[in-house]
């Protein structure tokens, strides 16, 4: 594995029944970047979170995570899906410790960790409020908070803002920016929205339909930090094409 490089896939494939989901696929992520996968539904996207994170195995291929083959092991991955899965009788304090839960128990450090970042990313007043107090997109930063505080160093997050309004769904992309500035972890983001995916990426990948495969790599060499006028500064505009006009190649548009 390069020094720079925090996973590592070799020919991952899968199918599922007599259908293929992902073609042979080769991807090497560096450590603490920020790359968005885009792409048709059904183009395996989903598919390659779920061998990432040891939910199904593949069917080739070899995965190496910090050079160690995680191949159908569980636990250390991030994940975060659209839906936030909250338990609605936990507070947010409950929900951003469930993972130390899980694990057996939750200790004094958990907490201190928890309302660290409760304190810090704006849901300090909430610590003691339930789920169903608090808005989408807040449900949405507790349900991060919680995969950050399993101190993985690489996140899958599928489509997180996918059911938020317009307005909210900047606001949360500004946030998640600031997040993964100071926490330095390495962020796999699945979205269909080609805007947001080139607003927060180092790198886009578009993937093809079925059987899934990468078909650009694109750099996002946009500066840093991001703001309203980036999304109408003529160099986001440009890459947006490259996106777009690739992914519509790949549908026979």
């Amino acid at each position: 594995m390069s020094s720079s490089s925090i996973l590592e896939l070799r020919g991952i494939s899968k199918t599922f029944a007599s259908t293929t989901a992902l073609s042979p696929l080769d991807l090497d992520i560096e450590r603490g970047s920020f790359v968005s996968i885009v792409g048709p539904s059904g183009c395996g996207k989903s598919t390659l979170f779920n061998i990432l994170s040891g939910l199904i195995q593949p069917d080739n291929g070899s995965i190496s995570l910090e050079d160690q083959n995680v191949i159908g092991a569980t636990g250390h991955v991030g994940y975060m899906l659209q839906k936030d899965l909250l338990v609605p009788w936990r507070t947010v304090l409950g929900n951003i410790t469930l993972g130390a839960r899980l694990k057996g128990k939750v200790g004094p450090e958990d907490k201190e960790q928890a309302m660290g970042f409760a304190q810090k990313y704006g849901l300090g007043e909430f610590l003691h409020h339930y789920p169903s107090a608090l808005s989408g997109g807040m449900r949405q930063r507790v349900a991060l908070m919680r995969t950050l505080a399993t101190n993985h160093q690489l996140l899958l997050l599928d489509e997180p803002f996918g059911a938020l309004d317009a307005q909210t769904r900047f606001e949360m992309q500004q946030w998640l920016l600031q997040v993964w500035r100071d926490t330095q972890r390495t962020v796999l983001f699945i979205t269909h929205d080609v805007d947001e995916a080139v607003f927060l990426s180092d790198r886009v990948l578009v993937m093809s339909p079925r059987p899934g495969r990468v078909v650009d790599d694109l750099r996002v060499d946009l500066p840093r930090p991001r703001t309203l006028d980036t999304l109408v500064s003529p160099a986001f505009t440009d890459l947006k094409s490259r996106v777009l006009h690739q992914l519509h190649r790949e549908r026979g548009a």
